[in-house]
């Protein structure tokens, strides 16, 4: 639970660096390498300004910022079944009664002859 948390609320941005085309670099977390091909800011006197080759994208990814969810927005039919569904969910788990033998104090009884020997009653 802590890490789609974790994951829906945070924001990150990717860099990259195209240059004719072609992907020269991409980057996270830092600032992405140039291939050096950039036009410098200063012109020389042109009066046409050539078109650049290379081309920066960022694409930004936002997490969510809010995390309170409300109840004000659930019915009351929601929540009471929630609240019934939970109830008897827990009660499932109560530990089960001892049964009570009443003739576990008492011994069990002498054997004074082997009666099977006796009637020579054997099972075959």
């Amino acid at each position: 639970m802590a890490l789609l948390v974790l994951f829906s609320t945070m924001s990150f941005t990717v860099d990259m660096h195209y240059c004719g085309g072609h992907l020269v670099d991409k980057a996270m977390f830092s600032e992405v390498k140039k291939c050096g091909m950039e036009k410098d800011s200063k012109t020389t006197g042109d009066t046409f300004k050539k078109a650049s080759c290379c081309e920066d994208i960022t694409i930004t990814v936002e997490g969510q910022k809010e995390l309170k969810v409300s109840f004000d927005k659930h019915e009351l039919q929601a929540l009471q079944f929630a609240l019934l569904f939970s109830y008897s969910y827990f009660n499932l788990f109560e530990p089960l009664s001892e049964k009570h033998i009443p003739f576990d104090d008492y011994s069990p009884p002498r054997i004074t002859l082997d009666r099977i020997v006796l009637n020579e009653t054997y099972l075959i």
